[in-house]
């Protein structure tokens, strides 16, 4: 225990140096380093009621948390009380804030962001949770990845919160002791990134404190509120990394404000309100003064003196490697990634990010996906022929990075009922090569998203499991088939999730209990997925099912009306697109477009648009063309008919589009 970096870890965390100190508490560490079964129950003990779940009401809240401390080692839910974290729940420092007492109010409340789109509210009074309730949640628009007290005391009337969304959404709510009033939302129409930080500092100087906010795509902005209380973007800057914190204040020189950011490889960089150029008349002569003559010859000189030294290691490296005594070590690096599901577009957002700059990126999939173009991305992409049949190899694509390139996007979309790996290979721009490899699932159900309300009065379709299986085994089940479901079990004897399709906008219920499981959805297709999947994994584990189902009729029906615009607009898109071409011709033969009507001379002034939108989005209306034909197979699979015979028939019908024919093909066949 005598080493330098024990003895300076134990004076920098008092905590690590009495645990160490203490001998009784390294023995019981060694047993349970040795003893498998004490360790087991040593986790069984930590999940059970000390934490959320026990909580009524919290069901599955604690999942995705992680413990929140101060930069002193103490808990932050009641800042110098004595009281345990442990009183509401763990969960981490940007998805949790105090609202404390005032004196219109003794209690305090804490307010909890989950994963899936929900912020619960929990009453607070001497530090302990009044009771243990939840006193009642409020739905965001998306999943909720920070949250800020409003001018950072809670705004006037000390409940005012702000929260920013892992899809990019921002939005202000007061969290008052009866119910939740929702103030104002700003979408995320551009498709910018997640919102990874907020702060609260009049940077415009009118006497009102700004908002400002920081994206994982690098974007910084400032949002001024108007006189209706409304926020108004005033300022955007976009950085070449994601930015992990922000703050205002006065840092470089009096008189001048600045945002002070930091990026996710450790830049830090300030946008000040100072000036940065200066304006004369005609013949007037600009002269700089000698401060910033002097800025400007100390940083010359410090960036010559970086680059001589640089070159200096990099000579010392290429003497060392030659050398026979040179021993090869791989270079570590870390990757910040995510993977998350974009309900706008029902497509998937892959974003890689790393240190240093990346030289390739190798995507691999054994399923079929869908490449999407995402305007961001600079990397040029090839694509690599792949042998389907022989090795499940269905994506071999490899992007080649510009230049300092940290950050890549991508975008994918999913068929449900393909289920796999999608790989992704990351190599940076570093000596010696190296490589590393992230595995993301595609689930069976993949372009589901949780939600907490359904309209229950869609006709529905209902799949019934029953069989010798506990209540963990089922919910690992919805785990492997469904997104945003938590790895752990939600406490109590039964549990409901909802879910709704983000493509079609069908929606999933899934009730389950220890030996049962009722899933119901008005998509016959969803109903049929999840019976192949989950006979498939019962089988794996030699659980006999008893599965029973019942099927509406009227939902075929219904999910058609819900495919119907979509179709509609992806057939008129694809027509649009196909007449450019020939009325471009028509346009450079004639001169003018005044002999054509009013319809196509539309589209020739829309052509770059209706191109773009077209090329955004390759094989959309393949993929509906595979949802009705896989809608028509399933209705006739419960009943027990194959009438794949009959699909080059109904390719033909949705060739020559008609609604009310392609209902009237559904119910004759």
């Amino acid at each position: 225990m005598a080493g330098p970096q024990i003895q300076q870890l134990m004076e920098w965390n008092v905590r690590i140096s009495l645990m160490l100190n203490n001998p009784e508490l390294m023995r019981q560490t060694v047993e349970l380093a040795q003893n498998p079964a004490m360790r087991r129950e040593m986790m069984w003990k930590q999940d059970q009621p000390d934490n959320l779940e026990s909580i009524p009401g919290g069901n599955s809240y604690s999942s995705s948390s992680q413990t929140l401390w101060t930069e002193d080692g103490e808990p932050l839910l009641n800042p110098g009380s004595p009281f345990p974290p442990t009183s509401v729940g763990v969960t981490s420092q940007k998805t949790m804030k105090l609202l404390p007492a005032s004196r219109h109010r003794a209690a305090q409340k804490v307010v909890i962001g989950d994963h899936d789109g929900v912020v619960m509210c929990f009453g607070m009074k001497k530090g302990e949770a009044m009771g243990s309730d939840v006193m009642y949640e409020i739905e965001v628009p998306g999943p909720p990845a920070v949250l800020a007290l409003h001018n950072g005391n809670g705004g006037n009337s000390g409940e005012d919160l702000l929260f920013g969304t892992a899809d990019g959404k921002l939005g202000l709510i007061q969290i008052t002791t009866s119910k939740p009033v929702h103030k104002w939302e700003i979408g995320n129409e551009r498709k910018k990134g997640g919102i990874l930080c907020i702060d609260s500092f009049d940077i415009v100087g009118d006497g009102v404190k700004d908002l400002l906010v920081g994206r994982d795509d690098g974007m910084v902005e400032v949002h001024s509120l108007d006189s209706a209380e409304e926020p108004v973007l005033r300022f955007a800057q976009a950085l070449s990394e994601s930015v992990t914190s922000i703050q205002g204040g006065c840092v470089g020189k009096d008189g001048y404000d600045e945002i002070v950011v930091s990026t996710y490889s450790g830049w830090v960089t300030g946008l000040t309100t100072e000036p940065v150029q200066k304006e004369s008349g005609p013949g007037e002569e600009l002269k700089m003064n000698q401060e910033m003559q002097s800025k400007i010859s100390s940083l010359r000189n410090e960036l010559e003196h970086l680059q001589y030294k640089v070159l200096q290691e990099r000579e010392n490296y290429q003497q060392f490697s030659q050398s026979s005594k040179a021993k090869s070590a791989a270079p570590s690096f870390s990757i910040n990634d995510k993977f998350t599901l974009n309900k706008d577009d029902a497509s998937y957002s892959l974003i890689l990010e790393v240190q240093t700059a990346i030289d390739n990126v190798l995507i691999q999939s054994d399923v079929p996906i869908d490449l999407l173009d995402v305007d961001k991305n600079s990397a040029v992409v090839s694509f690599s022929s792949c042998d389907s049949e022989s090795n499940d190899n269905f994506l071999l694509a490899t992007y080649r990075c510009q230049a300092n390139t940290t950050r890549l996007e991508l975008k994918i979309r999913s068929i449900e009922g393909q289920y796999g790996t999608l790989q992704a290979y990351v190599t940076p721009r570093i000596q010696p090569k190296t490589c590393q490899v992230r595995q993301y699932h595609i689930r069976p159900l993949s372009l589901h998203q949780r939600t907490h309300c359904i309209d229950h009065g869609r006709p529905t379709n209902t799949l019934t499991l029953t069989g010798q299986f506990s209540f963990a085994e089922v919910h690992s089940w919805v785990v492997f088939c469904l997104p945003e479901v938590p790895e752990k079990p939600p406490a109590g004897e039964c549990v409901t999730f909802h879910f709704q399709n983000t493509f079609l906008d069908t929606q999933l219920e899934s009730i389950y209990r220890k030996g049962e499981g009722v899933f119901k959805s008005d998509n016959i297709s969803t109903i049929s997925i999840l019976k192949d999947v989950l006979s498939k994994e019962a089988t794996k584990r030699k659980i006999n099912l008893n599965i029973t189902y019942e099927i509406n009729e009227v939902s075929v029906r219904h999910t058609l009306m819900l495919i119907h615009p979509k179709l509609e607009y992806q057939l008129l898109l694809a027509k649009k697109v196909q007449l450019i071409d020939a009325l471009k011709e028509l346009q450079v033969h004639e001169g003018n477009t005044n002999f054509l009507i009013p319809e196509y001379r539309c589209i020739l002034e829309e052509a770059d648009h209706l191109q773009e939108e077209y090329k955004k989005q390759p094989a959309h209306l393949e993929r509906l063309y595979g949802m009705i034909t896989d809608l028509f197979i399933d209705k006739f699979k419960f009943k027990g008919t194959n009438v794949k015979t009959k699909v080059p028939l109904l390719l033909q019908i949705l060739d020559s589009y008609d609604q009310n024919a392609l209902i009237a093909f559904f119910d004759a066949a």
